[in-house]
């Protein structure tokens, strides 16, 4: 962190100071010199301004006590009583950080009539779970929630709070996360924890043209966010372990300006994360109508037909089939891309799946570096074969 200071008594002459800065941030008011939030901490001023008017001033910061905060923590995200799957998967990431560094898993919950969500839980591995059951909490509010997270958080004082990346969790993650000033990195594809108890977290950043490699090392918590299917979930142990603490909510603690008049749950429909089997669109495959060729292969394998950004944003597929950075993150068994080039954003959405067939008729498209199965040719020619190979009953060829 720096700052930079204005001696007002070194500038003789006011009329043409504030064009030293490109962005325009030193403002004169009053025959006084001041720096607005505009500055870029470029330095301009500093070598072409009067000397010693301007000075760079490096701020300490103070070094946390790291000791003083021990252990992962999940935020459980449920609805009416049903986990999250991504709040299992963080879980199974939480329990392999943890152990790194020989310290606890924690696991907060927060709404109403939840003894068997509780019970479920003790079968994964999780040292404590602490529990915030209250009829107030039955429905998500911002305020009541922020609030017990951050009462959570300075009972057991964790260094390292994992969130998922869904509605709730990106509401609530970077609230909490002002309330300790602390820092927080959104939609993590990976996560490491240093023996310092230091989380190394990368996400891509700059359209997913690089991976930005973060680090939190003078706050604490440390929070981070990640989306559904990007770690696996664990296996569900037999036996239920961990100790379960209930915690009652005070009433300033449920205090809120939000009032839920009624909810009404959407009909179930399935969603491509849950796909076992995906056909995907790229704009390779040139014409809206050669969708039909895909549907027709995604269901002769029982899966679903997905996008990537070009075909969503021609309006061939609705938004929720879009795959990538900018839609949903995937790990089918079978993935089988058509006409798709392999661009980092699409990969980063789909790198996880099992087997990946690519069709493509340029042969250095990019796909090809992470295909498993590399088919060269037109999609409108290779797609039939496959049709009639499926059709004939011989499985053997995908």
């Amino acid at each position: 962190m720096a700052e930079l200071i204005v001696h007002q008594e070194k500038i003789p002459d006011l009329a043409h100071i504030a064009d030293l800065c490109p962005f325009g941030a030193i403002e004169v008011n009053a025959n006084r010199v001041s720096i607005s939030p505009a500055c870029r901490m470029c330095k301009l001023c500093i070598k072409k301004g009067p000397p010693g008017a301007f000075e760079l001033v490096e701020s300490r910061l103070a070094e946390i006590d790291k000791n003083a905060w021990r252990g992962v923590a999940v935020y459980i995200d449920q609805t009416e009583g049903e986990i999250h799957p991504v709040s299992l998967e963080l879980v199974g990431k939480a329990c392999e950080l943890a152990g790194k560094i020989g310290q606890p898993v924690y696991a907060v919950v927060a709404g109403h009539r939840l003894a068997a969500l509780t019970e479920e839980l003790r079968h994964y591995g999780i040292d404590t779970i602490t529990v915030y059951d209250h009829p107030q909490l039955e429905h998500f509010r911002i305020e009541p929630y922020t609030a017990v997270l951050e009462d959570f958080i300075n009972r057991c004082k964790p260094s390292t709070v994992l969130v998922g990346g869904t509605a709730i969790g990106r509401s609530l993650a970077p609230r909490v996360a002002a309330r300790f000033r602390t820092g927080l990195t959104a939609d993590c594809t990976f996560l490491d924890m240093q023996p310092n108890t230091d989380l190394d977290q990368i996400r891509p950043a700059f359209g997913g043209n690089i991976m930005a490699h973060i680090r939190t090392p003078r706050h604490r918590p440390q929070f981070a966010t990640v989306r559904y299917k990007i770690f696996s979930a664990p296996q569900r142990r037999a036996e239920p372990d961990g100790d379960v603490i209930a915690v009652t909510p005070s009433d300033a603690m449920l205090a809120s300006s939000i009032e839920t008049l009624s909810s009404h749950r959407k009909e179930p429909v399935k969603n491509i994360e849950d796909a076992d089997v995906l056909v995907v669109a790229g704009q390779g495959i040139q014409r809206r109508e050669n969708l039909d060729l895909l549907q027709q292969l995604a269901d002769r394998l029982g899966g679903m037909v997905g996008g990537t950004r070009p075909v969503i944003e021609a309006g061939w597929l609705e938004p929720r089939r879009q795959i990538g950075l900018s839609g949903r993150t995937v790990k089918p068994k079978l993935i089988i891309t058509c006409g798709v080039s392999g661009s980092i954003q699409f990969v980063a959405g789909m790198s996880g799946a099992e087997k990946i067939i690519a069709i493509n008729i340029d042969p250095d498209a990019s796909i090809f570096k992470i295909a498993h199965t590399a088919m060269i040719g037109d999609v409108c020619e290779i797609i039939p074969e496959l049709l009639d190979t499926l059709a004939k009953g011989d499985k053997t060829h995908v």
